[in-house]
């Protein structure tokens, strides 16, 4: 990167011009030192973690995206090369789990070498997930690439008056504060520290090197590169306290699009923006068809609506959606009658745009309001309803859940049912869904 510089002196006007690979610097009388520098922060790539969605039973998107961990770490790398960074911080949880991969080995080296060539250093914590990796320790990475230890340490970013602080996990849990393990901030510098920690604590993460913002503002560094919690937030501009966000999504609980950090450090000053990086985005949409007075309408409504997810997505990036159709139609009972048939068809709509693809359709549509009727179908619809909530069909539909669930692995089963209110919900939820398409079955075919 080719930077210039003017600083305008009391006698003088003095031009300078220093040209480094990756980072400017200048000196100027009684101006001290002024640099601009740019270095990006990320964390929790999961590398080879598994995306999970029904949509990958599709062998076409399951082949394009079943290494979208790899390619957003690419494309990471690429951002880096690409705005000349000085340097890679990994805020922790660059590995997944405990799981051995060769590949994953080499492809890993292979990312960092790029850097290496274009004199880029990497500044890497490990996370719980890193510090049960087998690969962390037995890979040889490039001598570009410093990792932490537990024990901490500082790191001066070469030809610059940055310096880079760091505190890895030692083992795969971390109940207690890192913060003791940080040294004193070095006067008259740009400090970075990189902590993986949960702060307080965040819904859906363990609760792991807990702190709060006020104590790591309170320790005097001028960005906490975090990571862990895998949604992006900015809790803090002064002192910067910037949690990244996993860069890759993996299922619809991790939705919308990612991105890492960009720092650029001007005069002592840190200015962060957002870098895109996920290759595949999980998307939640609602397509209200009010109105429609047939299939067509509906179909032509699904079309239309799907070019907004689209127009959100960058050139790279494909989209997996959890639909709703919403909306009150006279299409009401039909469409639920044919739930399957819509389910194929929204999804052929989907993958027509070559950039979508359905993860799940759910109905809640509602059918237009007429007066009472008193037809036996109505009637045997009323019926249902007063026994899914009497507590003998309660309590059989409950046993039966539960012992569909029973057949189910111990973690996806801990999902679904957590606890005894969360079992009788879902059998609620079950039974009012049953109902709902006997109903539509019998409806659809007399109407």
């Amino acid at each position: 990167m080719s930077v210039r510089f003017v600083v305008r002196c009391p006698t003088k006007l003095l031009k300078v011009i220093i040209e480094q690979k990756n980072h400017a610097t200048v000196f100027a009388p009684d101006y001290g030192r002024i640099f601009l520098v740019k270095i990006l922060h990320t964390a929790d790539v999961h590398l080879d973690s598994p995306l999970t969605s029904l949509a990958l039973r599709d062998e076409g998107l399951r082949a394009n995206i079943q290494s979208a961990t790899r390619s957003a770490f690419a494309g990471i790398i690429d951002t880096a090369l690409s705005e000349g960074v000085a340097a890679l911080l990994i805020a922790g949880d660059l590995y997944d789990g405990a799981q051995r991969s060769a590949k994953t080995a080499a492809f890993l080296v292979g990312q960092f070498e790029r850097l290496r060539a274009a004199n880029i250093p990497v500044f890497y914590i490990k996370g719980n997930h890193d510090a049960e990796n087998p690969i962390t320790g037995e890979v040889a990475l490039p001598d570009n690439v410093h990792v932490f230890d537990g024990r901490g340490g500082k790191v001066q970013l070469a030809g610059t008056e940055i310096w880079i602080h760091g505190v890895s996990f030692s083992g795969k849990h971390a109940p207690d504060s890192l913060l003791g393990k940080f040294g004193a901030p070095v006067p008259g510098a740009v400090n970075i520290a990189m902590l993986h920690t949960s702060l307080a604590g965040a819904s859906g993460h363990d609760n792991y090197a807990p702190c709060s913002v006020a104590e790591l503002a309170a320790l005097g560094f001028d960005y906490w590169a975090l990571g862990h919690v895998h949604k992006r937030q900015v809790h803090s501009e002064a002192p910067w306290v910037v949690m990244p966000g996993i860069p890759q999504g993996r299922d619809i609980g991790e939705s919308g699009p990612k991105s890492a950090s960009l720092l650029t450090i001007e005069d002592g000053q840190i200015a962060v923006e957002e870098v895109p990086t996920s290759i595949v985005s999980f998307i939640g949409h609602e397509i209200d068809v009010s109105g429609a007075e047939n299939d067509d309408e509906i179909r032509q409504r699904i079309r239309q609506s799907l070019h907004a997810p689209i127009a959100d997505l960058r050139p790279e990036e494909d989209a997996i959606l959890r639909l709703i159709l919403s909306g009150r139609t006279v299409r009401h009972w039909h469409v639920l009658r044919d739930r399957d048939i819509w389910s194929e068809t929204v999804s052929q709509i989907a993958e027509e745009t070559g950039r979508l693809w359905i993860e799940k359709l759910s109905f809640a549509l509602e059918a237009p309001a007429v007066a009472a009727d008193t037809s036996a179908t109505e009637e045997l619809g009323r019926l249902m309803e007063q026994i899914a909530t009497e507590e003998g069909f309660a309590a059989q539909a409950q046993a039966e859940v539960d012992e569909v669930l029973s057949q189910l692995p111990p973690a996806r089963r801990a999902e679904l049912m957590s606890d005894a209110a969360a079992l009788s919900a879902l059998t609620a939820k079950l039974a009012q869904a049953g109902s709902e398409h006997i109903f539509a079955l019998m409806k659809g075919t007399s109407e």
